[in-house]
C-alpha cells in the first residue's frame, strides 16, 4: 500500500511559519534543495492546500527564469508534471497536472491508495496533514528542523491530546545546520503487536 508522507520545514519551536506568516528563515541553500529534490523523486502524487498551491504556482513556469540554478531548475523539471490535488472551497479550476479534490483528505486518499500508481502521497501544508493525521492517515513525518525560533504561528503538528508512537527511520544533518528526519508511524495491530508504517529506510 502506499505511504502518506509529511514533510515540511519547521522552527525549532515547531512552527511551519511564524506569527506573521513569513518563512523567509527557510528558504533553501544548494545543499538543501538537493535534498528536495531527491525526495521529491519519491513522490508519485502531492496533495495539498489553495494557499500552498497559489504558493507553489510559481514553479508552473520557473524553468523560464534565467536567475535559477541547477538543483532549482531540476526541481522545476520534476514538480511541474507531478500530479497534484488541491482542497479549496473557493477554486473554481487550477493550473497545471493538478484537479481540485472531489472528497475529503480521508476520501482521497482512500481514492489514491486503491487506485493504480506507484510513489508516495506527498502531502503539504500543516493544515491539510492535521486533517489526515486526524484520521490516522499519515505513515512518515519528515520535519526539516531550522535552528531558529520564531515564537509562534502555525504549529508543525497539531497540539491534541492524543499519543502518537514513533520511530526514527533517517536523519541528516546539512551544513545549513537544518536537520532533516524521518520518523515512521508505529502502529498497534490485534493482539498488541507493534508494526511501523512506511517504507525501509534506504
Amino acid at each position: 500500500m502506499r505511504s502518506v508522507t509529511y514533510s515540511m520545514g519547521v522552527s525549532l519551536d515547531g512552527y511551519t511559519v511564524g506569527p506573521d506568516g513569513g518563512f523567509d528563515w527557510s528558504e533553501p541553500d544548494e545543499e538543501l534543495h538537493r535534498f528536495f529534490n531527491d525526495e521529491l523523486r519519491q513522490i508519485g502524487v502531492h496533495l495539498m492546500g489553495r494557499r500552498l498551491y497559489e504558493t507553489m504556482l510559481y514553479w508552473e513556469t520557473a524553468d523560464q527564469d534565467p536567475s535559477l540554478g541547477d538543483a532549482m531548475l531540476e526541481w522545476a523539471a520534476l514538480w511541474k508534471p507531478l500530479p497534484k490535488v488541491v482542497f479549496s472551497t473557493t477554486l473554481s479550476e487550477v493550473q497545471g497536472n493538478a484537479r481540485l479534490a472531489t472528497g475529503s483528505v480521508a476520501e482521497e486518499i482512500a481514492r489514491l491508495r486503491a487506485e493504480p500508481g506507484e510513489g508516495e502521497i506527498a502531502i503539504g501544508g500543516a493544515t491539510l496533514a492535521a486533517e489526515a493525521a486526524a484520521h490516522g492517515l499519515i505513515d512518515e513525518y519528515r520535519p526539516r528542523v531550522y535552528p531558529v525560533f520564531v515564537g509562534g504561528g502555525i504549529p508543525y503538528y497539531p497540539r491534541r491530546e492524543q499519543r502518537m508512537d514513533l520511530e526514527l527511520l533517517e536523519t541528516r544533518t546539512l551544513g545549513s545546520q537544518v536537520v532533516c528526519l524521518r520518523y515512521g508511524v508505529v502502529r498497534q495491530e490485534a493482539g498488541g503487536l507493534a508494526r511501523r508504517a512506511g517504507r525501509p529506510a534506504p
